[in-house]
């Protein structure tokens, strides 16, 4: 944390108020970089990664600049999940309230009708892109007081295709309004869409968390298994004492229900989470997850984005991460709150090469080099490297990589293929 508190932000204090009681006296990196310029008016680019602390880095300082009196709604959250949805309502509406705005979320999967109502009367709406064209399309709410638009974690709903959908929400927006565009990427398509939504004096920032391993948490594990020997070896990993919550990521929703049934035939009970559950079914499986009821939640990664648990103890990869992003986006839900975690990551043979090299980019060479796989020629760190995840303000999130001997939490594969060994993500406004 910094050495400011919200109130050199510039934030009132009714809401400096509702954070102290919340125990936050002190801004996290990017909302001391993102407060300020929100509170001028600015549009804002933000590169942060997901834990920072960015919901409230745009949902305090927008709170700050619509007033109760404005025609409703006149704040607008895309967000590409329903659990994103709703994580940013619920980190929102204390704040919100303590300036008597209202806050709504619109998602698909849950009533329409209620919905509808909701959003009406919401001073700020947040929404999945599908939802939102639903209630647009039946002319049920409308978008033209739309003072401040924010796009959260943008360049996933690239990634799940919305860019016609926003496009066509953005277009029916105020060509006056703020825009707010936070993603984990402002390279590439990301940064060609940031462009077109904003205007051409939007403030750029751009957040990597430091590596600091004497408050490091997360402790980074890669093992060789052999494609059949997968299940073994996680079935062994679940059943190590020390582990409490923990979150078992697959490619696929089809992978994610097969390994909950081979689970349960060696008597691990779990349950899995994807898009093609229900919003019901999801919601009712995170919370046995947050329960404890059930201690292990199979996902995909589309499922699991935007979802906050706290006293997730492992996070394991049994099918490995696309890319850098997707692991520290995955093992960034493991480490928080000054407690320990554990990151472990499955990898076949034929997997070594691509996972040396993320491996290698987040600064964790030396741990994927004690699995046992052959490394990549790259050397360990990488320039620029982002191997942890900044802190979250409910109440933090933090990431390491380190090292750890034997016995340093989760056990061996069991596998034939290996043994597991302790070591271990210019501007221009074209409206």
């Amino acid at each position: 944390m910094s050495s400011q508190n919200f109130a050199d932000l510039g934030v009132s204090k009714v809401v400096v108020d509702v954070l102290h009681a919340r125990g936050m006296a002190a801004p996290f990196a990017i909302q001391s970089l993102v407060v300020p310029d929100v509170l001028a008016g600015h549009d804002v680019l933000a590169k942060s990664p997901t834990g920072s602390g960015k919901t409230l880095a745009f949902g305090v300082p927008m709170v700050e600049r619509l007033n109760a009196t404005d025609r409703r709604p006149s704040a607008l959250i895309l967000a590409p999940t329903r659990e994103l949805a709703l994580q940013i309502v619920d980190d929102i509406t204390d704040v919100a309230h303590a300036r008597a705005l209202s806050v709504a979320a619109v998602y698909g999967g849950a009533g329409i009708q209620r919905q509808i109502q909701q959003a009406r009367r919401a001073h700020i709406l947040v929404a999945t892109p599908g939802r939102l064209e639903d209630l647009l399309q039946r002319r049920a709410v409308s978008l033209e007081h739309i003072r401040i638009l924010v796009l959260d974690e943008a360049d996933r709903m690239l990634d799940m295709g919305f860019r016609p959908a926003v496009d066509r929400i953005v277009a029916l927006t105020p060509n006056k309004r703020q825009t707010l565009f936070f993603s984990a990427t402002l390279e590439g398509t990301a940064g060609k869409i940031a462009a077109e939504y904003t205007r051409a004096d939007a403030r750029t920032h751009s957040y990597v968390p430091p590596v600091d391993s004497s408050r490091a948490e997360t402790v980074h594990r890669f093992v060789k298994v052999a494609h059949e020997a997968k299940v073994d070896a996680l079935v062994h990993e679940l059943k190590d004492a020390e582990r409490g919550l923990t979150i078992v990521f697959v490619r696929t929703k089809r992978g994610a229900d097969r390994l909950v049934k081979r689970l349960k035939d060696n008597y691990v009970t779990a349950v899995a989470m994807h898009g093609d559950k229900t919003q019901s079914q999801r919601e009712k499986a995170l919370a046995r997850f947050e329960r404890g009821e059930v201690d292990t939640l199979v996902a995909t990664d589309v499922a699991a984005r935007g979802i906050d648990v706290r006293d997730v103890t492992h996070v394991i990869n049994y099918d490995m991460p696309e890319d850098r992003d997707g692991y520290v986006h995955r093992v960034g839900r493991t480490g928080r709150a000054g407690a320990a975690g554990i990151g472990v990551t499955f990898v076949l043979g034929d997997q070594a090469h691509d996972m040396s090299k993320i491996a290698s980019d987040l600064g964790l060479h030396a741990e994927f080099s004690l699995s046992g796989l052959p490394t990549s020629t790259r050397g360990g760190g990488g320039a620029g490297g982002q191997r942890s995840r900044g802190p979250q303000q409910r109440p933090g999130r933090r990431e390491r990589a380190a090292a750890a001997g034997p016995g340093s939490g989760s056990r061996g594969s069991g596998s034939g293929s290996g043994r597991s060994v302790a070591s271990a993500r210019p501007r221009s406004r074209g409206r």
